[in-house]
């Protein structure tokens, strides 16, 4: 089975019930691959909120969207300051047609998913062929190396990945350009710019596909040391 990744830059928050379809293109194609997953039976997503400490808000916001605009039964994975019964937890794992794993604090998340557990359960998803997509602290874990301020909130650095996708990348491009394009430039570095409401998409690790609710993925070149050659992905 193909292994998949998409990673979703940002800027997918509060009021995407309410939002339009087109602003919602990315969870429309989300669904409707999901959809493809389950055949004739009803597709389902499970929401992974560790980087939100178990948000139920977020989750809230997730099913309204999921169920309520494209009939996607969905499912939690809450694992935050609670006892966690594997066996269980693996079999909403088993039958999600896609995780969708949420924003927040990306150091802490991949620390407890380690602690517990849950970060086999994942990987032996993504190694089966499950549909991953993440926003934020869920679409930059998977890489090398990610642009984050999850431990001094406001101070941002590079921290280290999953390494599942190579390579380094930053979320709310369009919030952190002007920082991110300076590591980029003095570490001779390229790297990925994923802006909000724009997301990237891997299969087998390699890019493939860039959707957009609105904002762009970017390549950055830095290999010189001197500018930052910037090349706006887009689908061939």
């Amino acid at each position: 089975m193909d292994k998949r990744i998409l990673a979703i830059g940002g800027g997918q928050g509060k009021g995407r019930e309410t939002a339009s379809l087109e602003k919602l293109a990315i969870d429309a194609y989300i669904a409707a691959e999901a959809q493809k997953i389950a055949g004739e039976r009803r597709a389902c997503g499970l929401f992974i909120p560790t980087a939100s400490h178990d948000c139920m808000p977020y989750y809230n916001t997730f099913h309204k969207v999921y169920t309520g605009k494209f009939n996607i039964k969905t499912d939690v994975a809450l694992t935050v300051n609670r006892e966690i019964d594997l066996s269980k937890m693996r079999e909403k794992f088993e039958k999600a047609d896609f995780l969708y794993v949420g924003g927040g604090n990306t150091v802490f998340m991949l620390e407890h998913w380690k602690e517990t557990g849950l970060l086999k359960l994942i990987e032996e998803a993504y190694e089966r062929g499950t549909f991953i997509a993440g926003l934020s602290a869920g679409a930059i874990c998977w890489f090398e190396d990610m642009y984050s301020d999850s431990v001094v909130e406001g101070a941002y650095a590079m921290y280290k990945g999953l390494g599942w996708l190579k390579g380094k990348i930053s979320p709310h491009y369009n919030e952190r350009m002007l920082d991110f394009d300076e590591i980029v430039r003095y570490n001779k570095i390229r790297a990925w710019g994923v802006e909000d409401d724009a997301a990237v998409e891997f299969i087998n690790g390699e890019a493939v596909k860039m959707l957009s609710s609105g904002g762009k993925v970017w390549f950055l070149d830095g290999l010189d040391g001197i500018s930052v050659k910037k090349r706006e992905f887009v689908t061939v």
